[in-house]
């Protein structure tokens, strides 16, 4: 099996911080995304940084990793193994093993997924079973966890609910799995959908399925926290004189005063029209304000504003 430089994968040096693992992930992820990426092996991209990541965020595996990765590679070569790897005891009674539906490689296999799980299964703490169901001795293996980016929009994180997913399993056909999202699933949060994920070996129980949510942009809100921002354009008159305007919400529309004397930039409150929040109270929603120009002048509005700029003291630069 091939050794995989996780840190060439991601392009970051190896004293990376969690902060430039996760930044260089982002950027890469998005790049080679199968369902937005028009480059050439994307797809095998993707899942390569993803196995990356998997591996370099986690402290305890990147330990381990920096610890006997790189021994890999000499022992592909017929090298022998470094002082203290025979801790490991690589003995899976002559199965072979491929890459699999969870996407990781043999050499993420071996290191991190099946040889811990052999270990544990020595010491009565794992998941494998002594004899496959399949009659030719196997052991049998529980199935992988898969993580699948789940992209909302804000209103379908807002109110949850049940969404039927289409996902492609490792031999390329299509299977349809329904799952009940929380109310006010925020972004970066992981739902897990047990009995969901790569299936067992030789009688293995299946891994679950870890969605994680991504919010899509939005052309009217931002969401900061539990909270919601949204701009609100007023006319010139609007805001030196007051008057009301009506705003949309993640419930409908509500109309909100905008006080006499307003700049631009200020913020009117609204509140629990946010973000719903579990079973807490939901977030507020932010108006703000910009005031806005025609962009083209009829003769009496030129009129009447040359008239303004002549009796005005306001000076708004001193």
């Amino acid at each position: 099996m091939d050794y995989k430089d996780y840190y060439q994968v991601l392009g970051i040096g190896r004293d990376a911080s969690p902060d430039e693992v996760q930044k260089a992930y982002r950027k890469l992820a998005r790049r080679f995304h199968p369902d937005v990426s028009k480059e050439p092996g994307a797809e095998s991209r993707f899942k390569e940084i993803a196995e990356a990541y998997e591996v370099l965020k986690d402290p305890e595996k990147r330990e381990k990793y920096d610890r006997f990765g790189a021994a890999w590679k000499a022992r592909a070569q017929g090298a022998p193994p470094p002082p203290g790897f025979e801790e490991f005891h690589f003995d899976f009674g002559g199965q072979s093993f491929g890459t699999g539906a969870s996407g990781f490689s043999q050499f993420f296999e071996m290191l991190f997924g099946q040889a811990a799980q052999a270990a544990a299964g020595r010491s009565g703490k794992g998941s494998w079973a002594s004899w496959g169901t399949d009659g030719r001795g196997g052991w049998a293996r529980s199935g992988a966890n898969q993580a699948v980016s789940l992209r909302l929009s804000i209103e379908e994180a807002a109110r949850g609910g049940v969404r039927e997913l289409a996902l492609q399993t490792a031999d390329g056909a299509t299977r349809r799995i329904k799952v009940n999202l929380p109310k006010g699933v925020r972004p970066g949060q992981t739902v897990r959908v047990p009995g969901q994920g790569e299936s067992g070996r030789n009688g293995g129980t299946s891994g679950d399925l870890m969605l994680r949510v991504e919010l899509l942009p939005h052309p009217r809100f931002r969401l900061d926290g539990k909270d919601l921002l949204t701009t609100v354009e007023v006319a010139p008159w609007e805001a030196a004189l007051g008057g009301e305007a009506e705003i949309s919400t993640l419930e409908g529309s509500v109309r909100v005063k905008i006080p006499a004397g307003t700049s631009s930039g200020r913020r009117i409150r609204v509140k629990g029209k946010g973000f719903p929040a579990g079973a807490g109270e939901p977030g507020d929603l932010y108006a703000e304000l910009k005031i806005v120009v025609p962009e083209a002048l009829s003769d009496r509005e030129r009129e009447l504003f040359g008239q303004l700029r002549e009796v005005s003291a306001f000076r708004p630069r001193g």
